[in-house]
């Protein structure tokens, strides 16, 4: 199984995870999932006021410089760990 498979194989996992994740949690899994299929974020960092936005764009901008197929094995070790620990519906 390649890759590109994998990574989306755990793209739908992780929306079968039998509880959410800790915050801490799926602000990684987001910030891998955007580092995967788009890179280094490309994007203004939402205002003051936007506490989540600027939480997600805070995770994201921190895999700078993290390649796209490095990023997707990280995220689909970080899913794997969840599934571990959290379990599947």
């Amino acid at each position: 199984m390649s890759l590109d498979e994998k990574f989306n194989e755990a793209a739908i996992a992780v929306k079968e995870l039998a509880t959410q994740p800790e915050d801490e949690d799926l602000l990684e899994i987001y910030a891998l999932y955007k580092q995967s299929t788009i890179g280094d974020c490309n994007t203004e960092r939402p205002s003051m006021l936007d506490f989540k936005g600027k939480a997600k764009w805070d995770a994201w901008n921190k895999k700078k410089g993290v390649g796209q197929e490095t990023a997707k094995e990280q995220y689909i070790a970080k899913v794997e760990e969840l599934i571990a620990s959290i379990g599947k519906k």
